[in-house]
C-alpha cells in the first residue's frame, strides 16, 4: 500500500483504539500494538514505540476531562505512580535483551489473563466505606468521592500496598511490551483496591501517561518510534480519547467490564499466535 493509504490506515484504527482506550481505561496500547503487527506489518519494537506515543497521547486527551468531572481519584493516582514510574524504567530495560518473540507471547498471556479477571468481575459496585479504608490509606487522605445522579458517593481504599506492588508488576509491562498497561492497573483499583470501577478506569488515564513517559526516552535512544508511523497514530488516538471521554459518564458499568473482556481477550490470543508462530 502507498504512503498515504498507510497513514490513512493507522489513523482510522488508532481512533477506535484511543476510543476504547478512554472507555476502558487500558490507553489503546492494548489494541494498537496487535493492529500494527498484524494488519500493517509493522516491526513489532516500532509497533511498540509507537504504543508508548498513543498511550501518552491518550492520557492528556481523556485525563483532563476526566479529572474536570470529578471521576479521577489524583492524589491516589501520583502516589501509585511511584511503583509504576520505577518499574517501567525496568522493563524497557529489558527491551533490547529478550527475543521479539517471547515478547509477542507475554503480551498475549499478560491479556488473557486480564480479560479472564475482568469477566469474574465484581458482583456488584459498591463503593468502600472510607471509615473501613487501610490505615495507611486515611494517613495519605486517598479517598475520594464518586459523582453520581444522588451526588457524591464518598469512598474508601484497601489494601494499598498489595496494589502499589501490582502497580510495580503494572510498570515492568508497561515498559517491556510499550503499554500503559492499564488493563493491570484498572483490576489492580477494582479487585484488590476495591474501588469504583469509573474511578478505576479514570485514574488509570490520568496514571497511564507518565507510566508511559517513564520508558518512552530508551525506546527513543533505541531508534524505536519511527515518526512515519508515530505521527498518524498520536493524531488518531488523540481523537478517539476525546470521543470516549465524552462517552464514558453516561455508560453502564457492566458494559464497561463486558467491552474490556471481549476486546483484550480477542487480542489476546492474537499476539499468543503471534508468538507461537513466529
Amino acid at each position: 500500500m502507498s504512503v498515504w493509504e498507510f497513514s490513512l490506515g493507522v489513523f482510522l484504527g488508532s481512533t477506535l483504539a484511543g476510543f476504547l482506550g478512554a472507555l476502558t481505561g487500558l490507553g489503546g496500547g492494548v489494541v494498537l500494538v496487535p493492529l500494527l503487527v498484524l494488519v500493517f506489518r509493522v516491526d513489532l519494537h516500532h509497533a511498540l514505540g509507537a504504543s508508548l506515543v498513543s498511550v501518552i497521547a491518550t492520557s492528556s486527551g481523556a485525563a483532563a476531562a476526566y479529572v474536570r468531572e470529578g471521576y479521577t481519584n489524583l492524589r491516589l493516582g501520583m502516589f501509585l505512580e511511584l511503583a509504576t514510574t520505577l518499574g517501567a524504567l525496568f522493563g524497557a530495560g529489558l527491551l533490547g535483551v529478550l527475543p521479539k518473540r517471547l515478547v509477542a507471547l507475554v503480551f498475549g498471556l499478560v491479556l488473557l489473563h486480564s480479560a479472564y479477571l475482568s469477566y469474574q468481575g465484581r458482583l456488584e459496585d459498591q463503593p468502600i466505606d472510607p471509615k473501613d479504608s487501610d490505615p495507611l490509606a486515611k494517613r495519605l487522605r486517598l479517598e475520594g468521592g464518586l459523582p453520581s445522579p444522588e451526588g457524591e458517593r464518598a469512598y474508601g481504599v484497601r489494601r494499598l500496598l498489595a496494589g502499589l506492588g501490582l502497580m510495580g508488576l503494572a510498570g515492568v509491562l508497561s515498559g517491556l511490551l510499550g503499554i500503559g498497561s492499564g488493563a493491570i492497573k484498572v483490576l489492580a483499583m477494582d479487585r484488590v483496591m476495591g474501588l469504583p470501577y469509573k474511578v478505576s478506569t479514570t485514574t488509570s488515564n490520568f496514571m497511564i501517561g507518565v507510566t508511559a513517559a517513564a520508558s518512552a526516552g530508551i525506546y527513543l535512544r533505541q531508534g524505536y518510534i519511527d515518526p512515519r508511523v508515530s505521527f498518524p497514530v498520536m493524531l488518531g488516538v488523540l481523537l478517539g480519547a476525546f470521543l470516549g471521554a465524552r462517552i464514558l459518564p453516561r455508560s453502564s458499568t457492566s458494559w464497561l467490564r463486558t467491552l474490556f473482556a471481549l476486546v483484550i481477550a480477542a487480542l489476546g490470543l492474537q499476539m499468543v499466535a503471534q508468538g507461537v508462530g513466529k
